[in-house]
Parts: C-alpha cells; sequence; structure tokens
C-alpha cells in the first residue's frame, strides 16, 4: 500500500491499534516518511512561511508565539492606524497563563489596570447618581490565591493589550509600515504592513497567493505575496473567510446596538467614589442602556444603547444625541463629555462551518471562526486560545517535526470549544436580560413589538410615523420604571424588585468569571491519546448553565495541565515558587513528561528520551519529587544519563491537608503525564506501562503527531 494512497480514517486507525506490533510499526514508520513529504516545500525561502491577516490581539499573540518558535511570519493589516476604541476588556484566567510566557506581558496587564476594586461589581441602577436597584461583587476569596492558576482574571481594553503586544513585537525585531507599500520589494518577516487589504488568494499545491491592494499616490496598487500557510485573524466581518467561502453557522442578529466610546473625567471621578463597577446596567423612564467602565481614573467608557432600525437611523446619533443619552442615563449634566466615538454593531452567536480550506493551508482563528455575544467575554480570550493551539502545529510543520496531517487536529479541538462557547455566551445573553425581564422590560418584548411594526404598518405607513410610533411604545414600557411604579411602597414595584433581588441571591443574573470552563475545557479528539471514558460519564461536556462553577483539576488528555506551585531543586533557595505551567517552554516545540522518581518511570521516560531523539522531537522530562524532600538530582541524574534534558523539581503545598499533585490529577504516582507544547496533556498513563516501554512511546507519539 502506497504511503500517499492512505486515507486519513485508516490513518488514524493504524495509530490507536494498541495491540498488535506490526501496526505499531507502520504508523511509526508512516509518521516519519509523510513528515518528510510534508516538509520538503517549506524549504523555498522566497515563500513566507506564515501569513498573519489581521492585527488584533489574536493575530498579533499568533506572531509573537510563532517567532519565539523560530517561524517566519509577517502581519497585513487593512486599517491604516490602530484603532483607539475600548471594545473587549476582560481577560480570563487562560489568557493571562498564555500572556504569562510571553517575556513578562501577565505582569504588565496587572500593573497597568484599574485596581480590582473599581472593576469586581456590576451594578444595576435607575441612573449613575440616582438609586441602585442591586449589585453583584463577582470576585471571591479564591480568585485572589492562586489556587487554581498562578494569575488572576484582568480588566485591560483591548487596545491597551494591542499596544503592549506591538511593544513586544518590535523588541523581537517586527516593524510596523504604514508609509510604503511592496510595490517594489517583497513582503520581509517580521513586518506589520497597515492599510494592506487582503483582496484575493489563488492555492497551488505547495503554497498560497495572496494578493493585496493598498493605496499609494492617490493610486490603489496590488501586490501578490506567497506564503506556505494563510491565517485569518481580520475579525468578524473576516475577509479570508468570506475569500475562500466558509459560511457562518448559528443565530444571527440577537440584537441590534450603538456603542459610543467617551470620555468623562468628571464622571469617572464620581462613580470612583460612590460606586465603582465594571458594567452599569441602567434603567429609566427616559433611557436604557449598558455602560462599560473600561477605566473609572481616566474616565473612559462605552455606552451600550439598543438600536432599531430602519425606524431608528444610525445617522439619527449624532455626538450631541449621545450626549443628551449619556446625561439621561448619568442622571444629571456633567460638562467634560467628550464622545469619541459611534459606531452600530450586530450581535451574532455563530461559528464557522470550517476552520480550515485550501488542502488545510488557509486557516481561520479568534473572531474570523466565531461570534460570540459579549456576555462572558469569551470572545477574544477563545481567539487567544486559538492562537495558542495552532502556534505550535505551524511550527511542528514548518520545522519538519511533523506531517500537514497534524492541522486537522487544530479544527478537531478548537471548534467545539468554539461551539459550547457560543452556547455558553447566549445563557448569559439570556441571564443579562433577566433583570430587565423582571422589572417588566422583557427585551423579547421589544423584539417582537420592532418585529410586528416591520411586518404590518412598516409597509404603510411613513418612516417618520413608524419611528413616532415605535419610540412611543417604548416609551409606555419605560414608564413602569418611574419612581411612582418602581418603589417599595407599591405592591408592583415591591414585587418587581423582590423577584430582582432573588435572580441576585441565585446567581441568576449575568456572571463575570467562569472558571470551569475557562480553565476546565478540554479536548475529546485530536494531537491527543484519548481514554476510555469510564462507565456510566459522558463523553461531551454538560450543556452550559449559564452560572458560575468551579474548576476541577484533571489530567484527562487533552486537558489542560494542572497548577500546583513548585520548586526546582537545583534552586531551593529561591523564595518564590513557579507553576508547573512554567516548565512548559515556549520558544520551542517541546513536550512535557512529568513522572515519580521511581525505578519504572525512569524507565519510562529513559524510552521517550529515546524515541524521540529518533524522531526529531524535543521532550524534556520532569521529575515531580513529593512535598519535603530536598536532595535528589544525582538520581536523575544517574538513571536518566546520557540524557541531560530533565529538570527535579519539588511540590510546594499550601497546607499540610493539601492534596499530592498525583493525588489533585487523581492519578497514583506510577503514573506518568506527557503534555503538550499548548500546556495541554497529550497522553498520560495511570499506572506502570505494561509491556515494551519502547513500543509504547513510538506509538504515543505516532498518534499524537
Amino acid at each position: 500500500m502506497g504511503v500517499l494512497g492512505i486515507t486519513r480514517r485508516r490513518l488514524n486507525t493504524f495509530l490507536h491499534m494498541k495491540n498488535r506490533i506490526h501496526h505499531r510499526k507502520v504508523s511509526f514508520d508512516y509518521y516519519i516518511q509523510k513528515r518528510e513529504l510534508s516538509s520538503n516545500h517549506l524549504k523555498n525561502d522566497s515563500i513566507l512561511p506564515v501569513l498573519i491577516v489581521g492585527a488584533g490581539p489574536v493575530g498579533l499573540v499568533l506572531s509573537v508565539l510563532l517567532t519565539k518558535l523560530g517561524v517566519k511570519c509577517a502581519v497585513l493589516e487593512k486599517s491604516t492606524t490602530f484603532s483607539k476604541h475600548p471594545q473587549a476588556h476582560f481577560i480570563n484566567n487562560r489568557s493571562m497563563e498564555v500572556f504569562r510566557k510571553l517575556d513578562g506581558l501577565a505582569e504588565e496587564i496587572q500593573r497597568f489596570q484599574p485596581p480590582v476594586e473599581l472593576w469586581r461589581k456590576f451594578i444595576y441602577c435607575t441612573s449613575l447618581t440616582g438609586s441602585t436597584i442591586g449589585s453583584v461583587d463577582h470576585m471571591q476569596t479564591e480568585d485572589f490565591d492562586q489556587i487554581v492558576s498562578p494569575l488572576s482574571v484582568a480588566h485591560f481594553s483591548q487596545y491597551k493589550l494591542n499596544s503592549l503586544l506591538l511593544k513586544q513585537l518590535e523588541t523581537i525585531g517586527f516593524t510596523i509600515r504604514s508609509d510604503e507599500g511592496l510595490d517594489h520589494r517583497p513582503l520581509r518577516e517580521k513586518e506589520i504592513l497597515m492599510g494592506h487589504n487582503c483582496v484575493s488568494v489563488d492555492a497551488t499545491d505547495n503554497f498560497i497567493n495572496v494578493t493585496t491592494s493598498f493605496v499609494k499616490e492617490g493610486k490603489h496598487i496590488k501586490k501578490q505575496i506567497p506564503c506556505s500557510f494563510l491565517v485569518g485573524a481580520d475579525g468578524a466581518g473576516s475577509t479570508v473567510r468570506n475569500l475562500v467561502g466558509i459560511e457562518m453557522r448559528g443565530e444571527k442578529d440577537l440584537q441590534k446596538l450603538v456603542s459610543v466610546h467617551f470620555l468623562s473625567h468628571e464622571l469617572g471621578q464620581y462613580l470612583m467614589h460612590e460606586k465603582p463597577g465594571m458594567l452599569f446596567f441602567i434603567f429609566n423612564p427616559d433611557a436604557i442602556g449598558v455602560l462599560v467602565a473600561h477605566d473609572l481614573n481616566q474616565g473612559e467608557f462605552v455606552l451600550q444603547i439598543p438600536f432599531y432600525p430602519p425606524q431608528q437611523k444610525f445617522e439619527d446619533f449624532t455626538s450631541e444625541t449621545c450626549k443628551r443619552l449619556i446625561f439621561k442615563l448619568v442622571g444629571r449634566e456633567m460638562a467634560d463629555v467628550n464622545v469619541v466615538d459611534i459606531k452600530p454593531w450586530v450581535m451574532n452567536a455563530e461559528v464557522a462551518e470550517k476552520y480550515l480550506a485550501c488542502e488545510d493551508r488557509i486557516i481561520l482563528a479568534g473572531d474570523a471562526a466565531h461570534r460570540f455575544p459579549p456576555a462572558g467575554g469569551f470572545g477574544m480570550n477563545t481567539g487567544i486560545q486559538d492562537a495558542h493551539n495552532l502556534a505550535w502545529k505551524l511550527a511542528a510543520i514548518v520545522k519538519g517535526i511533523t506531517p500537514m496531517s497534524i492541522l486537522p487536529t487544530y479544527e478537531m479541538e478548537r471548534r467545539p470549544v468554539a461551539l459550547f462557547n457560543t452556547a455558553l455566551s447566549i445563557q448569559n445573553f439570556k441571564a443579562a436580560m433577566a433583570v430587565p425581564a423582571a422589572l417588566g422590560l422583557d427585551p423579547t418584548i421589544a423584539n417582537s413589538v420592532h418585529e410586528a411594526i416591520n411586518s404590518t404598518v412598516g409597509t404603510i405607513l411613513p418612516q417618520g410615523l413608524q419611528k413616532t410610533l415605535l419610540d412611543g411604545i417604548f416609551s409606555l414600557g419605560r414608564a413602569q420604571l418611574s419612581d411612582f411604579v418602581l418603589n417599595e411602597n407599591n405592591p408592583l414595584g415591591s414585587s418587581r424588585l423582590a423577584k430582582v433581588r432573588r435572580i441576585f441571591e441565585e446567581g441568576k443574573s449575568l456572571q463575570l468569571q467562569f472558571p470551569a470552563e475557562d480553565l476546565g475545557f478540554r479536548y475529546r479528539e485530536g494531537a491527543l491519546i484519548p481514554e476510555p471514558e469510564t462507565e456510566g460519564l459522558p463523553n461531551k461536556p454538560e450543556p452550559p448553565s449559564g452560572r458560575r462553577q468551579e474548576y476541577i483539576p484533571s489530567a484527562d488528555p487533552g486537558s489542560r495541565l494542572p497548577h500546583m506551585n513548585v520548586r526546582l531543586l537545583s534552586e531551593l533557595t529561591q523564595e518564590a515558587p513557579i507553576s508547573t505551567l512554567d516548565l512548559i517552554s515556549v520558544d520551542k516545540v517541546e513536550f512535557l513528561l512529568i513522572i515519580a522518581p521511581i525505578d519504572s518511570s525512569y524507565r519510562l521516560a529513559h524510552a521517550a528520551l529515546n524515541v524521540a531523539n529518533k524522531l526529531g522531537i524535543l521532550v524534556k522530562v520532569c521529575v515531580m519529587w513529593p512535598h519535603g524532600l530536598v536532595n535528589a538530582d544525582s538520581q536523575s541524574k544517574e538513571l536518566l544519563a546520557p540524557w541531560e534534558n530533565y529538570v527535579d523539581v519539588v511540590e510546594v503545598r499550601r497546607s499540610s491537608g493539601s492534596s499530592s499533585w498525583w493525588g489533585m490529577c487523581k492519578m497514583t504516582h506510577m503514573g506518568a503525564i506527557l503534555v503538550r507544547p499548548d500546556d495541554h496533556i497529550a497522553w498520560r498513563v495511570k499506572s506502570t506501562v505494561v509491556g515494551d516501554v519502547r513500543l509504547e512511546m513510538k506509538r504515543v507519539f505516532s498518534a499524537i503527531l
């Protein structure tokens, strides 16, 4: 049977057969031949290995990760300048863990973000200077204790994050070019070209020809850029996705909104001292809106206002109109309100039907691959983790470590996460609507009224009369929010306020943190060796509830490696411990094998190092010593010789009652854990490997790569 004739399905069958040595040998030989075939075309120096379209957080993070892994890449951005609109602002634990690996980026975010006391709450009120309906504190004591993650969540505007990422890229040799095109020269690695729009893609057998357009001296000039891989990280309206004809699937047009970016130092200072919070849900007879406080100290805000076209026109939202709305929501006028930007946008909940196109050479990431409602902050965070998953796989291909056949595992792993996060974001959106619904302002009714007008009188009445009718109906609805109705002495108002309090007490309002989902997502198939599911346990994650659930550490294949503080035995005098996540390299495609200091595990590690060396794969062994042992370096040195790529670490337990490493992983110390370069577990054995450990490690690496 010819190597090239083997289908992926049959290959997977070969790789997952455990009991026949013949099949193990076929899969191992196939892996080596396929890797050589797939790496030959990457040796052409005139072809850029990776071209990234989109210089948002996802594209920039991918650029940093690829460059650290030694992969040449460049970025095209259609805008001529970087946006100052705050956009996304919540960074979850997992994204902060990725940033921790990027030369202190996480620490910079923590240093520059507003103090947590200023953003830990969501406030529900009749106006910013008026009465408070209720508030929810989203930070718990354990969120600061670094028990499940070495880092806490952060509140940091997207344009500020972009600035820090650009600074990192400049430090590693990138240049930002906005004053010249490519009319007389080729695109070089480590360049970010502003004002360059991707207008067409043409796939050949071995590379992608990207045609870009830019304006020079008033003329549109086109230039072709050949690349091995094209990554579309160009946002919700992705040009790359549209050019290759990939459709989005899901719920469209959940809500139309207008986003108003404005500055007011006076408002920031007032809220900072009187009612600090991250989100303000404001309901009064004159206006309804959600205010995002990006930075109270700087007085930077974004106001989100429901928008109902065609009766309401975006052109009607002038700076003066928006100021008047702001004053109504604040409860009084403020002299220093400066409207910076006004944008319409549509809330969707969609995932691309596929992430790969053109023989897996065109790849989607971030908002180009998934569009979520903002409730829960999953959009940017999911995209950053797309980049983390993709980077090591592209690097492994470019460096000839693995064949092209690893790329489908990117879609296998990341698309189910996006589908789950879509469902969770919809749940969060519904939770955000619970409070106004309890106050008598069910948004679904408002949308139904709007649809009814469009489908009935919308075909008869002039638009001016339609607007008057719609505004009149909405005004009647908002009248329920008057002080006359909404107070404890009014039976109806008292009942509604009691219902709102129950929503808060039962955790049914919009939540900020989702530790179980942010840290506990698990890849069920892909570049890993799945285990047979325990009888009675589902193979799929439970549907999202929309409520906060705590993360439970897991060492199941596909899970993120659990965090535990450890100390290097070679540096026991150091005061600050490190995380188990810090043991995984960010500047090379290297796997981490975690074992206990016992003879059978040392033999397994020796076999893994031997097999990996023959495959050209880097593996580092981590010997995990129990809490209290301090002198063991010579043992590992002797038992792993001649291999020197190992590290001895000792557990740092929080208290005498804390779990050991193997206890936290729900394993015995006889087992072992193999971790991928993106911190996810590729394989584990719960007890000693039965049989030939060398054949087992051949099977493991062949199946993963």
